[in-house]
């Protein structure tokens, strides 16, 4: 007898048709037969050796998160509520062009320290790997859900040529090749960047462009974190699109939001300009998250020249009196390009996490208002919290805008993705619900997408742009990577004030035909693995 049979399930199987009543069969980490209604009417029901009644709930394939940064997360937590309750089952690691691999000693060092913002300074993991390869390897050890990754082109920077602003030698851009070719054949998806983060910011286009030709021979895709998304966000969007065009690499635009008071409304204008590439042969697609305000590190908002160097080149320029003026010109006077090129609102900037305990006062609190509790200036306030947690606080910008969040979330090349952070005391709630809050409030509420519709966009839009050919889909002979929720009560639990908070209406989430959530619990399984790049 087969594992596991699925009774009654509204199955919304992925591919944007219309919901139909079927018994789903799972065996061996498989489905193995989806039966529908009227095809069972007045023939023996498929058996198992465990039957699961779906009356009113939805079925559909696992979501695919396209931007995650679980990269310690999931090595460290076993547990992994955060994404497995919100019927994750893959998410798509290394992103924004800096993660843990490939390093040699030197840079694994330096870039935990550039990222423990995101991830945490990582003292609680055990970094036994240097390659992609031997990353994923650990991955396979057993995780809560499934994992693809993307070589980060900042960290392959560092490595090859350091945080020097200066253009890479051609011994040096022939590293970086080998680094990425060494990275793709070891089963990476892709290629991310960071194009406002140092030292990624400081690769030309003609060394992009080199670097994605890689990425294209090894049927990749490239994911960057584009130079801007503020002032000139549409000058960046169209230079990613010509620069993937240019090396022949599909592209995939990160986190693709519009915003600062300079794109309030702006949306149509970056659909159009994608419109306009599609027609003419491009392949493009996109994630985004289902709110406004965005999150990265209080250290990203400096000026590129500031980070120069690495670390503690930042640091010691923000312990210089001359120097951290200029730096604070740069941001509230000129705009820096960490900020997109938009002067900084301090009233806008919220810390939502700090590494050191003894700062946690201002978490919760803009920057503005924890400087007015002060009694000084809002850049004396960020300096000291930079200096004092050595790089290490999170913030949310409160900076977007829900007429283009919804705008791009109804384009035909949307995925889903969460940017969710899981480092601080109130990180972003995307986090934990970004998920079950496509399907409650833009589904449900709102009407802004149908269920099929969105439940396409994250799952078959996602498992596409990975080549990922038995994923994605409810078929037979795919994956068992499932999601049951009810499509009447699921939300996102996680709220701004309680941003921890699990989602609700998703009872059961099965990954390789395993439960990892149960009647709403988080099981003790760990049946995800890394998902390698499919050859060609």
């Amino acid at each position: 007898m087969a594992d596991l049979v699925i009774r009654d399930a509204d199955v919304v199987d992925g591919s944007g048709a219309p919901a139909y009543r079927a018994d789903v069969v799972v065996d061996g980490g498989r489905i193995v037969s989806v039966v529908k209604e009227a095809a069972a009417a007045g023939c023996r029901r498929p058996a198992a050796t465990r039957e699961l009644d779906a009356e009113g709930l939805a079925l559909s394939p696992g979501f695919i998160d396209m931007h995650a940064h679980s990269d310690l997360a999931l090595l460290r937590d076993p547990d992994h509520s955060a994404k497995a309750a919100q019927g994750v089952t893959l998410e798509v690691i290394g992103q924004d062009g800096l993660s843990y691999a490939p390093v040699d000693d030197r840079t694994l060092d330096e870039v935990r320290r550039a990222i423990a913002g995101w991830n945490g300074p990582g003292d609680d993991v055990d970094f036994d790997w240097r390659s992609v390869g031997e990353y994923l390897d650990r991955l396979d050890r057993g995780i809560a859900v499934n994992a693809a990754y993307l070589i980060p082109q900042g960290t392959v920077r560092a490595l090859a040529v350091g945080w020097e602003d200066r253009k890479a030698t051609p011994r040096e851009l022939d590293r970086m090749r080998r680094l990425v070719a060494e990275g793709m054949e070891q089963g990476a998806v892709g290629m991310s960047s960071g194009l406002t983060y140092t030292p990624g910011m400081y690769a030309g286009d003609a060394e992009l462009t080199e670097l994605c030709r890689v990425v294209a021979g090894y049927g990749g895709y490239y994911c960057p974190h584009h130079r801007s998304y503020g002032a000139g966000a549409l000058q960046a969007y169209a230079e990613m699109v010509a620069l993937a065009r240019e090396a022949g690499c599909p592209l995939h635009l990160a986190h693709a939001t519009m915003n600062f008071g300079v794109n309030r409304g702006r949306a149509p204008e970056l659909l159009a300009l994608l419109d306009e590439a599609l027609a003419a042969g491009a392949d493009i697609s996109l994630d985004t998250y289902p709110y406004t305000p965005g999150c990265t590190t209080l250290a990203a908002l400096l000026p590129g020249w500031a980070s120069e160097g690495g670390p503690e080149q930042v640091l010691r320029r923000l312990a210089d009196e001359a120097t951290a003026e200029r730096i604070r010109h740069d941001l509230e006077v000129a705009g820096s390009d960490g900020c997109h090129g938009v002067p900084v609102e301090w009233d806008t900037i919220e810390i939502s996490g700090v590494t050191d305990p003894a700062l946690s006062d201002h978490v919760g609190r803009s920057v503005a208002e924890s400087a007015r509790l002060r009694g000084e200036a809002p850049w004396a306030t960020a300096r000291r919290l930079l200096l004092a947690d050595r790089l290490g606080p999170t913030i949310l910008q409160h900076v977007g805008h829900e007429e283009n969040v919804r705008a791009i979330m109804r384009h035909r090349v949307h995925t889903g993705g969460s940017d969710g952070i899981l480092q601080g005391a109130k990180p972003h709630p995307r986090a934990y619900g970004t998920f079950p809050h496509y399907l409650g409030r833009y589904v449900r509420e709102l009407g802004v997408l149908s269920l099929e519709e969105c439940v396409a966009h994250l799952t078959s839009r996602p498992a596409a742009r990975l080549r990922l050919p038995d994923r994605g889909l409810v078929r037979e002979g795919y994956r068992a990577d499932l999601v049951l929720f009810d499509p009447a009560t699921v939300a996102a639990g996680a709220t701004f004030a309680e941003p921890r908070r699990l989602p609700a209406g998703i009872p059961y989430v099965l990954v390789d035909g395993r439960f990892v959530i149960e009647d709403g619990r988080r099981t003790d399984v760990l049946a995800g693995r890394a998902v390698r790049r499919a050859p060609r």
